[in-house]
């Protein structure tokens, strides 16, 4: 019999003999098919690879291979060091990147190209008399042959295709696109840099030459952060992970570290075997949360409404009550807080408008180069306005480094954070803040709070070109928008963390369910432990916050603590976003390359969320209006007719965003018309 009917033949006994006093037996049977199991480690040679799956970890691994085939792999531990006080960085890598191989031999992987059937049998049919693009051009002109296969999308029909014949097929169809409609609508992205810089580079640069537009990918999938360029310029530029290893207080929001950022996950267990403290946000009792000294859980999608009271505690606790040094120092010389605002008259009202700037004022304070892009603030001795170095004014146009130096001009400056005293403001007035949670939907507890808030606030008044105007700073607009009683009177303020004031931890704790107790705690700690260490309280920010509407602002409000506590820009401190870590080192020499820079420049781009959301015909089944969501403070306009897609028609017309097609014409056309053109002006 076979080795297979052998071992299910349970009726004959193989017994030879017995030991341990008859408990065990000795059988007499074949063996051979351990070997299969043996055989499995057996290997001819061992490679070092990684795993591009977007996650980050970029793992370097052992892969054994024998006759061309993974048969299995173990992580590397050859990593340099960083430094000796720091832990190792291996071992990288996690249960997903140790099964890996599977993935390359699964059943389920797509192998060969697939084209729908129809689409492919008319081609062929095309291509035994003509050229590629001939065939292709012939296959669109005929309204029946194309209607043969775009009727069908959607249902399935695809057979396999050699990849000669794929890559024909696509060359033939945008060169087809490019001539008869134009470059500009041949649009694409490739697999993104993260997952592999080289694939990335090959399709953009396809793109580039070819005259295409490269979409942008971050956004469109809701995978960019986007209150990091909106705040700091930049995508989502942190620090290493290893860094969280010398942070003093890590505050996990979001982000399940050890199930989702595996590879790191050790840097956040030894800093805590090391004594930093650490605290976890999420509404599920995640993996993260058994290592926590202390467990949120808010209400999914209430992190802003929770980030928010912490501040108001921090702001209370570490500003106002007691003004911590290193905080108003930090704040003073590394954020806008002592910038200059000019307070816009509404309906007979009062509200915040735009940063006041030098070219404000009839002799632009002397400065002559770029004064629209240069903010103003009040120098802390004499209360005079003055331009500190470091707003974006500065960074070209003139000589010197672009840096944020107390320094105005050549000159030292120490800026006013605040217009409390009253031998430093001329009133106190009242301003007009606009308030959301009187709107939140059904799924989410509403606040029986006014839609606007009236809060009073110490300003200066200025003459400038256009006439007088209030002025505050953005610190003191900071405190009244979280609702902070700094004894100036009004409404909608307060000094008890008890009191149903928006933004207090009361007031947070009937929305993110949160007991108000432990919000003033981790905020506390969350401060003690900046001051103590100026500024080693570091935010591990996960995705789970950034799949909301509106998850600018649970992020904004993040930011807040942050800069409020000193943190950005210190080592341990700071935060640490979940795509952070995506960085192009090699950025100089790839850039040219993956946007063919060296043949032809500018390449085209487009975001891909307004892309999609033009050419699919999204915006003409989009329910809502701009009136729905426009803050009740908003200047007149026509909210009320206008629909989303018209606000982004607005910004591609004002510049602000590139789109493509540009023109309704061929730019092929256009050039040419240009060239002729040329030439009759020339004779």
């Amino acid at each position: 019999m076979s080795h297979l009917l052998d071992r299910l033949n349970f009726l004959k006994s193989n017994r030879v003999g017995t030991f341990a006093e008859g408990h065990g037996q000795v059988t007499n049977e074949n063996r051979d098919w351990e070997d299969t199991y043996r055989k499995r480690w057996r290997h001819d040679k061992i490679v070092r690879s990684t795993h591009g799956v977007n996650c980050t970890g970029s793992c370097s691994w052992k892969i054994y291979v024998k006759s061309g085939i993974v048969t299995w792999e173990t992580q590397q531990t050859d990593y340099p060091r960083t430094r000796p006080d720091m832990p190792n960085h291996e071992p990288r890598g996690c249960q997903r990147g140790a099964s890996y191989s599977w993935y390359l031999y699964s059943a389920n992987r797509v192998k060969t190209p697939l084209i729908r059937a129809r689409l492919l049998k008319s081609y062929r049919r095309m291509r035994e008399t003509l050229s590629p693009i001939e065939a292709w051009t012939r296959l669109q002109n005929d309204p029946s042959l194309r209607a043969d296969y775009t009727r069908i999308r959607g249902k399935g029909g695809f057979v396999r295709a050699n990849w000669d014949e794929a890559t024909e097929i696509i060359a033939a169809a945008n060169a087809y696109t490019a001539k008869t409609y134009g470059p500009d609508r041949v649009v694409g992205f490739s697999p993104i840099p993260a997952m592999s810089m080289v694939s990335y580079a090959s399709g953009a640069r396809y793109l580039s030459l070819l005259g295409g537009t490269c979409l942008s990918f971050y956004d469109w999938y809701c995978d960019l952060p986007p209150a990091s360029p909106m705040t700091w310029g930049e995508q989502t530029d942190v620090p290493e992970s290893a860094d969280w290893f010398n942070a003093g207080f890590l505050l996990l929001w979001g982000s399940n570290v050890p199930q989702t950022r595996t590879p790191d996950a050790h840097f956040y267990t030894e800093a805590r075997y090391r004594g930093t403290q650490s605290a976890v946000i999420s509404p599920d009792y995640s993996e993260a949360s058994k290592f926590a000294d202390i467990w949120l859980a808010p209400k999914q999608g209430t992190d802003a409404a929770l980030a928010l009271a912490m501040g108001h505690v921090i702001l209370r606790e570490f500003h106002l009550d007691r003004q911590v040094t290193y905080f108003e120092d930090y704040t003073r010389r590394y954020s806008d807080m002592p910038m200059l605002v000019r307070l816009d008259e509404q309906n007979g009202k009062l509200v915040p408008g735009r940063l006041l700037r030098a070219d404000d004022f009839d002799d632009k304070l002397g400065q002559t180069n770029n004064p629209e892009w240069k903010t103003i603030a009040l120098d802390h001795k004499t209360g005079d306005p003055l331009a500190p170095n470091g707003s974006i004014g500065f960074r070209w146009g003139e000589k010197g480094r672009w840096n944020l130096e107390e320094k105005s001009g050549k000159k030292n400056c120490e800026l006013r954070l605040s217009l409390i005293l009253e031998e430093n403001h001329d009133e106190v007035v009242g301003v007009d803040f606009p308030y959301f949670g009187g709107a939140a939907s059904e799924n989410f507890t509403k606040s029986d709070h006014p839609d606007v808030l009236t809060r009073h606030i110490p300003v200066r008044k200025m003459t400038l070109a256009d006439g007088d105007v209030y002025v505050a700073t953005v610190f003191d607009l900071f405190c009244a928008n979280y609702g902070l009683d700094r004894d100036l009177g009004g409404d909608w303020v307060s000094k008890d963390y008890d009191d149903d004031v928006p933004f207090t931890p009361a007031w947070a704790e009937n929305i993110t369910g949160v007991p108000r107790d432990r919000i003033i705690a981790v905020a506390r700690q969350f401060a003690s432990n900046a001051e103590k260490t100026h500024g080693k309280s570091m935010v591990i920010l996960g995705a789970g916050l950034n799949h909301w509407y509106h998850m600018d602002m649970a992020y904004r409000g993040i930011i807040n603590m942050l800069v409020m506590c000193g943190c950005v820009g210190q080592s341990g401190g700071g935060w640490s976003h979940y795509v952070g870590q995506e960085k192009l080192r090699p950025q100089t020499g790839w850039t040219p390359l993956a946007f063919a820079l060296d043949w032809t420049r500018p390449p085209r781009h487009m975001n891909g969320t307004s892309f999609f959301y033009a050419h699919t015909d999204q915006w003409r089944y989009e329910t809502l209006v701009a009136d729905d969501i426009v803050s009740p403070t908003a200047p007149a306009g026509d909210w009320k007719e206008a629909s989303l897609i018209d606000f982004n028609i607005r910004a591609e017309r004002m510049g602000w965003l590139p789109s493509s097609p540009a023109f309704k014409t061929n730019p092929l056309d256009i050039a040419r018309a240009a060239k002729e053109a040329r030439k009759k002006y020339l004779g």
